[in-house]
């Protein structure tokens, strides 16, 4: 049986491959053991150096290379790049640090401990200030993607990586002897022409193609081919295929929403595949045996690991200091930053191709065994410290109030759907204005009308709404669906919100418009009246992840509707999930608590406050509004204490000047039960006095009582 190792039959190959990827989480899980350690181990057990189960072929270098450009894609992707923004100034200080402190402590470990030449020392130096986002799946499984730590160490470690590429390229070009102006001048030109097209071009093509075609397999494919091609062109110009997967993530960013079917079909394949494989080809890049050839190597890769883990621990402690960041937030920033991968190999196997004049290379193959083990060693430190930096990171907030007035407990979305073409708009606004932590099912629903047709129309709503289970299913979002048979859609929509005990309605604004000639229609206009619970009537003319901006007209007086919260805190999380402006327009003291709650709440998304002094600045605002801009307008039912006679026309303005655009008109809660509620057993909210009742005793509390 051993004469037949190592394998070579490609499907047995893919077997062990899948067998390892099964197993790692389940013994390293036995053991409290970060699962991506447990790859590397197995790595290492079943390549060469161990067993010899398998040996280090072709798909291991592809698929290894592919892993390595998805991880840093898919760390891009996640960014908070509005938070990357703010945070500029403390990622390039973090970067520098994570760059310099380990450089010059590894030149000063391999010129006067391990006596290696200038050009070994630097390209050494090169290795140990640059990292990979080895543990960087430990932070995707835990949801930290979008802390301030991670943030920093990812923006951090890109700009550390492009530092030594750069210095490695310089090492190289001078002992090659082509390291003059004219080698700068043209990598300068050429970075900046790749970074342009980056920046200039891929954004307009990805936005056509995602108008087009609304294909998932199709949006997969296209992302795919612009994350390699960019990958491609990164080699191109002399810096590593990893530079321009990330810069490729950072473009793409705000073009796939981080709770979108897309999103969840990319870190899928990647975490499921792709960069897996990438880690067991790292470990069966390890040769343990070399631990026991003698004292030099072990003394070697004792001071490689000392002086590279030293460095990066002094500069995440540091930054972390500077910044007035807690302790957790610094051993996440040091665990992030810490491991070195294939990079690293790649690193000494282009120094190992300079050779002196005598033709004997600078680079040793005691160094390339010292990085070697310095991986796995580094890999482990990585893997330990990120995986306890998560565990309490998550605990802590855990231990944290969960007081907050526009994420109640109750939270469930009624999304009533009726054409195949919008359904899946809707359900993709409810995904991102829910509130993932709860777990609540989405319920969609479907009703009929009780007619001579009511068995072909049962028929197409079962297809419909299993069309919108696929869609909620991909993007890992529960849902409850409901074909519903009435002879009055309004009241079957408020039956079935009492049923589901829903919390809130998102519902097309085209639902049943055909059936009356006015913008609201009595089918619309029953709802509202029927129900004081929030309704959003919603116009999605295009794909919410190609919006520009969004901009809300809110009515004075609004804070005091019981809904208020409710929907600052919806349109937050639509501004979280979508990459685009957010701007209120309101009166100075409702901009104020707007502004207040977005600070405690969602201090990252820096939107914008321009105040609106009368409503009859509407129509101004509205011709303001662009194609790729979405229009929300606060209304508010008759006899509410924000009503205004003037949103009496609001129906003919939204006629006259969207009919064609994006727009939401949201429906804040009221107290109390509507007319229609009288009848039903519903939990009520903790004060139920009328509008009127409420008015009268807010007036009489500020108006000063006649003696």
């Amino acid at each position: 049986m051993l004469s037949n190792l190592p394998i070579t039959n490609p499907t047995l190959i893919f077997f062990v491959v899948l067998l390892v990827i099964l197993l790692s989480p389940v013994i390293m899980g036995k053991l409290r053991i970060p699962h991506i350690i447990g790859l590397v181990l197995f790595g290492v057990l079943i390549g060469p150096s161990g067993v010899g189960l398998l040996d280090r072929d072709a798909s291991f270098e592809m698929f290894g290379r592919v892993g390595l450009y998805y991880i840093m894609f898919l760390a891009a992707l996640e960014m908070d790049t509005e938070g990357m923004r703010s945070s500029w100034r403390r990622m390039t200080i973090f970067g520098l640090l994570t760059f310099t402190i380990p450089f010059v402590l590894t030149l000063f470990m391999g010129m006067n401990m391990l006596h290696y030449t200038p050009v070994a020392s630097l390209f050494l130096c090169c290795i140990m200030s640059a990292n990979t986002l080895i543990s960087y799946p430990i932070v995707t499984r835990f949801g930290l993607q979008r802390k301030t730590s991670v943030v920093l160490s990812v923006g951090s470690s890109m700009l550390s990586l492009l530092l030594a590429l750069v210095t490695m390229a310089a090492v190289t070009n001078s002992y090659a002897g082509g390291g003059g102006a004219s080698f700068w001048l043209v990598f300068a030109g050429k970075f900046v022409l790749f970074c342009a097209a980056l920046i200039f071009i891929v954004p307009r093509i990805t936005r056509r193609f995602i108008r087009n075609y609304s294909d998932a397999v199709m949006q997969f494919i296209f992302m795919l081919a612009i994350l390699f091609l960019s990958a491609y062109f990164s080699e191109e110009i002399g810096l590593e295929g990893i530079s321009g997967a990330f810069l490729a993530g950072l473009v793409l960013n705000r073009y796939i929403p981080r709770v979108s079917p897309l999103m969840n079909r990319l870190e899928f394949t990647g975490n499921a595949i792709f960069i897996p494989y990438f880690l067991i080809g790292v470990g069966m890049l390890i040769n343990i045996r070399l631990l026991f050839a003698g004292g030099d190597i072990l003394w070697t890769v004792f001071l490689i690991v000392l002086f590279g883990t030293l460095g990066k621990a002094l500069a995440a402690y540091l930054s972390a200091r500077l910044f007035r960041l807690s302790r957790l937030a610094g051993h996440m920033m040091f665990g992030l930053t810490s491991a070195h991968a294939a990079g690293a190999i790649a690193i000494v196997m282009v120094g190992m191709r300079l050779t002196d004049a005598g033709g004997v290379p600078y680079i040793g193959d005691d160094m390339l065994n010292g990085v070697v083990i310095m991986i796995l060693v580094t890999c482990v430190i990585s893997g330990l410290v990120t995986q306890g930096a998560a565990e309490d990171i998550t605990l802590k907030e855990q231990e944290l109030p969960k007081d907050d007035p526009g994420s109640a407990a109750d939270e469930k979305i009624l999304i009533p759907v009726r054409y195949p073409e919008y359904a899946t708009r809707l359900v993709s606004l409810a995904i991102m204005m829910r509130n993932a932590k709860l777990r609540r099912p989405l319920v969609a629903l479907n009703l009929v009308y009780d007619d001579t047709n009511t068995a072909a129309n049962y028929e197409r709503g079962v297809k419909l709404l299993d069309k919108v289970s696929k869609y909620a299913a991909a993007s890992d979002v529960p849902i409850e669906t409901q074909v519903r048979v009435a002879e009055n859609i309004a009241n079957g929509i408020k039956h079935a919100f009492r049923e589901f005990r829903a919390s809130e309605i998102i519902i097309g604004a085209h639902m049943h418009k055909e059936r009356s000639g006015s913008f609201w229609g009595d089918f619309h206009q029953s709802l509202f009246n029927g129900l004081n619970h929030q309704i959003i009537l919603a116009n999605l003319v295009q794909p919410l992840n190609m919006l520009q901006r969004i901009i809300v007209a809110v009515p004075s007086r609004a804070q005091f509707e019981p809904g208020f919260y409710r929907w600052i805190e919806r349109l937050c999380r639509l501004k979280e999930n979508i990459e685009c402006r957010l701007t209120f327009h309101a009166r100075e003291d409702t901009l104020e608590l707007i502004r207040g709650y977005i600070l405690n709440r969602h201090a990252l998304l820096r939107p914008d406050y321009i105040e609106m002094e009368h409503w009859s600045a509407f129509p101004a605002l509205a011709s303001t509004i662009g194609y790729d801009d979405l229009f929300v307008v606060v209304a508010a039912r008759q006899g509410t204490v924000s009503f205004k006679n003037a949103q009496d026309k609001l129906p003919e303005e939204m006629t006259k000047s969207f009919s064609g655009q994006n727009f939401l008109i949201i429906f804040p809660d009221q107290h109390g039960a509507a007319p229609d509620e009288m009848t039903f057993a519903q939990p009520q909210h903790k004060e139920s006095k009328s509008a009127y009742e409420w008015l009268r005793e807010f007036i009489s509390k500020r108006l000063p009582h006649k003696k």
